[in-house]
């Protein structure tokens, strides 16, 4: 599943780009924090819940200069959200697929992530994969998670009461037909 030796929690990006290696594995949700706090507090993952990631490194070749640094990232898992109608659980398949380019330099991966489509971080010693692959995770929620059809039925205000109740506009009703009078 996965090499021994490999640490996904420090990658050293350049040479696992330069010799073309990938790795692939899960990581516990539970320990992915940022991402539990989203799910629904009644159906938090347990310790068997996973997410299944995959890192891809590659060297592309530039005609005039060193090669470009990329790292592919893929993962997917699946959470408990908050219906935003019945606010109750609703299992939500989530994925990421995201290509990064890394550049030498803070300053170059700034001007370079304005002018370009391409994600472009900064290379850095060693990377934390786990912590990125969270962020593309939080990334890829749903900003309205909802069943398609919800479980349980919603609370509706049932029309006899709405007809009981007292227009709130009747008092301008009676005011602009007395007005009228006049």
């Amino acid at each position: 599943m996965i090499d021994r030796a490999f640490d996904a929690s420090q990658i050293h990006v350049e040479p696992f780009a330069k010799q073309a290696l990938e790795q692939q594995g899960q990581w516990p949700l539970t320990q992915l924090t940022r991402l539990v706090e989203a799910t629904h507090p009644e159906a938090r993952p347990g310790a068997d819940d996973q997410v299944d990631w995959q890192l891809r490194g590659e060297a592309r070749p530039v005609r005039h200069g060193p090669p470009e640094i990329w790292l592919h990232l893929t993962a997917a898992t699946r959470l408990s959200l908050v219906c935003q109608r019945c606010l109750q659980p609703v299992a939500t398949a989530l994925a990421a697929k995201r290509s990064f380019r890394f550049v030498h330099g803070e300053a170059a991966a700034a001007e370079l992530d304005a002018d370009s489509e391409d994600d472009v971080l900064a290379l850095s010693r060693s990377l934390d994969a786990i912590a990125l692959l969270e962020d593309e995770l939080l990334l890829s929620l749903p900003l309205v998670p909802r069943h398609g059809v919800c479980p349980h039925p919603l609370v509706s205000l049932d029309d006899r009461v709405l007809g009981e109740r007292d227009n709130p506009f009747a008092a301008l009703v009676a005011i602009k037909r007395g007005g009228q009078g006049n």
